[in-house]
C-alpha cells in the first residue's frame, strides 16, 4: 500500500509541474494580447484543478478496491434505501465546484474572462469591419475610409503536390490586416453569404460573422509581428483556404500604410 500511494504522490507531482511549467508552445500560441492571456491563465487553473480532482478520485477508488475486496470479507452494499446525507453530498459537492470554477475563484475564472471578451466599445482606437466571403475576407476602416480584400496566394502547385509546400501553406495572402501595435481594435464582423468565422489563435479571439448580422469583438495586440490564423467554420468547398493574415506594426508605420492605401484608392 505505501508504494501504491509514493507511486501516485509521484506521478501527481510530475503531471503538476509539467502542467504548470510547460511552455506556451506545448498547449497554447506565446498569447499577445490581454484575452490571450487571460484565456491561457483559466486553461492552467482549470487544469490543475482537473487533475487535482483526477487524482483525488482515483486515490479513492483504488483504496476502495484495496481496502474493501472480497477476500477481507466486504459484501457489496445495496443502495435501495432512501438517499443518506453522504450521497447528497456527492452530488452536490460537484455542483458547487462548478460554480466556483465558473463564477469566481477570487474573482478570477471564466465569468472575468467571458465579461473582458464582450467590452468591445469602451475606449477602443481603432475601428475595423471585417466582412467574410466564400472565399475570401473583406476588411474595412470606415473612419480611416480604406477597404480592400485579402486572398489566398498558395500557389495551387502546392496544393495539388506538384510543388513542395511552403513555410506558410495555406496561410498566405496577397492583402494582409494591419493593425497599430497596443491600440485597441474593435472588430465588426458580418457575412455576405454564409457563416464564416474569423481566427487568429495568438489574440485570443474567435468571432463568427453571420450573414445579416452585425457581431463585435476586441483586441489590443502588444507585440510586433505576423500572426495567421483561418476561417474556422466550415463554409464551403474552398473553407481551407481562407487565411487570415495580420501585420502587427508601430503606430507610425500604419498611419504610413493608410496613407499609400488611400493613395492607391483602396
Amino acid at each position: 500500500m505505501r508504494g501504491l500511494k509514493k507511486w501516485m504522490a509521484g506521478a501527481f507531482a510530475a503531471v503538476m509541474a509539467q502542467s504548470v511549467l510547460a511552455g506556451y508552445t506545448w498547449n497554447f500560441p506565446e498569447p499577445v494580447t490581454p484575452i490571450a492571456r487571460e484565456t491561457l491563465h483559466v486553461h492552467n487553473l482549470f487544469m490543475i484543478i482537473i487533475l487535482i480532482i483526477f487524482f483525488g478520485v482515483l486515490a479513492l477508488m483504488l483504496y476502495s478496491f484495496w481496502a474493501h475486496r472480497k477476500s477481507q470479507g466486504h459484501k457489496a452494499s445495496s443502495f435501495t434505501a432512501p438517499r443518506s446525507t453522504k450521497q447528497w453530498m456527492f452530488v452536490l459537492a460537484p455542483f458547487a465546484v462548478l460554480l466556483v470554477i465558473d463564477y469566481g475563484v477570487f474573482g478570477i475564472p471564466a465569468y472575468h474572462a467571458v465579461k473582458m471578451y464582450e467590452d468591445s466599445k469602451s475606449d477602443a482606437e481603432l475601428v475595423v469591419k471585417v466582412t467574410g466571403s466564400q472565399w475570401m475576407w473583406q476588411y474595412e476602416f470606415p473612419a480611416e475610409g480604406v477597404k480592400y480584400t485579402s486572398r489566398l496566394t498558395t500557389p495551387r502547385e502546392q496544393i495539388d503536390n506538384k510543388e513542395a509546400k511552403g513555410e506558410n501553406y495555406l496561410l498566405e495572402v496577397d492583402n494582409p490586416l494591419v493593425l497599430p501595435v497596443g491600440k485597441k481594435v474593435r472588430f465588426i464582423t458580418t457575412s455576405n453569404d454564409v457563416i464564416h468565422s474569423w481566427w487568429v489563435p495568438a489574440f485570443g479571439v474567435k468571432r463568427d460573422a453571420v450573414p445579416g448580422f452585425l457581431r463585435e469583438f476586441w483586441a489590443t495586440v502588444e507585440k510586433t509581428g505576423t500572426y495567421r490564423g483561418q476561417c474556422s467554420e466550415l463554409c464551403g468547398k474552398e473553407h481551407a483556404y481562407m487565411p487570415v493574415v495580420v501585420n502587427v506594426v508601430s503606430e507610425e508605420e500604419f498611419k504610413a500604410w493608410i496613407e499609400s492605401r488611400k493613395k492607391a484608392g483602396t
